[in-house]
């Protein structure tokens, strides 16, 4: 499999980034392709796995998840496959990263209020040792490196 991303592909995922229902028509034009060379690009860099999917930028907030909190969890012995379904199985888990050192899993929670949290908290702590930091702001949000 080629991994080489060369400007051009890049100008594509870039545009694409900034907003994933952009026409091919304006796509061809921003990165200075005939529409058809550019339907083969994206064919291919789908095809490699470069992207993997088109989705919609959602305001948590306006469905009413208008509080966020980092969780670091550290499995009780024994208990690591049960935390990973778990947190797997809870809809207000929408990012998790398994990690290295003390703790094990790092979480980003949505809930509507301080309560949810605590309720998502208290089902956890049967499995686990929680750290939970409640998200201010979100200085710099995801985003590619470098493109």
């Amino acid at each position: 499999m080629e991994l080489f991303i060369d400007a051009i592909d890049k100008a594509i995922i870039t545009c694409l980034t900034k907003d994933a229902r952009v026409s091919l028509k304006v796509l061809s034009a921003e990165v200075g392709l005939t529409s058809p060379s550019t339907a083969e690009r994206l064919k291919r860099l789908e095809e490699r796995g470069v992207i993997q999917g088109y989705s919609a930028k959602v305001n948590l907030a306006a469905l009413g998840y208008t509080l966020q909190a980092l969780v670091r969890i550290k499995p009780l012995p024994g208990l690591l496959q049960k935390v990973e379904k778990y947190l797997q199985a809870m809809a207000q888990c929408i990012e998790c990263d398994k990690v290295t050192g003390e703790d094990c899993f790092i979480a980003r929670l949505v809930v509507t209020d301080i309560g949810q949290l605590d309720t998502l908290l208290d089902g956890l702590a049967e499995l686990a040792q929680c750290n939970t930091s409640i998200v201010k702001s979100s200085p710099v949000g995801r985003r590619l490196p470098g493109v």
